[in-house]
């Protein structure tokens, strides 16, 4: 029982690190466009939805729907782990047992399928690029806080290692999603 508030604070500061993206919750910044037809004085009201999208629009609404498939697997991962960050020598195996079986492969796939993004936009790509960097880091945490139970004896080097990479994960993820709503707004998109 030795340091296990310790453990079990680094524990829910990684489950907490996860990021949080609102992907494919964004709304319409202009409501609604009157078009008169040349064929008589009839007025059609059309959706901004419904008019042609920009090659960017395109692009980041594409890039949400991917984020969003994503996003399963990330969202798979916290709920295993969410509920149980007070680690005793009693529950340390299942703790184990949850990031081994559930938590590090649903995050390994998520990072994964962010890595499989390609956004054509350069500006979208760079910011996205912020997203896989944080998400990894947080994968490397998991893992670290993985060896760290993997063992009678918790190992605490591991646990301040991951508490590390997990600050570092976070750092990144916070940036990323001030940069995206930032170019989201630019495109006429509220988050």
């Amino acid at each position: 029982m030795k340091k296990n508030w310790a453990l079990s604070l680094l524990m829910s500061i990684v489950l907490l690190g996860g990021v949080f993206v609102p992907a494919g919750h964004y709304a319409s910044a202009a409501n609604n466009t009157t078009v008169t037809s040349d064929e008589g004085n009839s007025e059609e009201t059309i959706n901004q939805e419904e008019q042609e999208l920009t090659a960017d629009e395109q692009d980041f609404l594409d890039y949400m729907d991917a984020l969003d498939a994503a996003g399963v697997y990330e969202q798979k991962a916290l709920n295993a782990t969410g509920g149980n960050t007070y680690i005793t020598s009693s529950n340390r195996k299942s703790i184990f047992l949850t990031l081994n079986n559930t938590a590090i492969p649903n995050y390994t796939k998520y990072v994964s399928m962010l890595k499989q993004i390609k956004p054509e936009n350069a500006e979208l790509k760079k910011i996205h690029d912020k997203l896989i960097r944080g998400s990894y880091t947080q994968l490397e945490a998991y893992q670290l806080f993985k060896q760290a139970v993997s063992k009678t004896k918790v190992n605490n080097t591991l646990l301040k290692q991951g508490n590390d990479k997990v600050s570092a994960g976070k750092k990144a993820i916070e940036q990323y999603l001030k940069d995206v709503q930032a170019y989201a707004e630019k495109l006429g998109y509220e988050f």
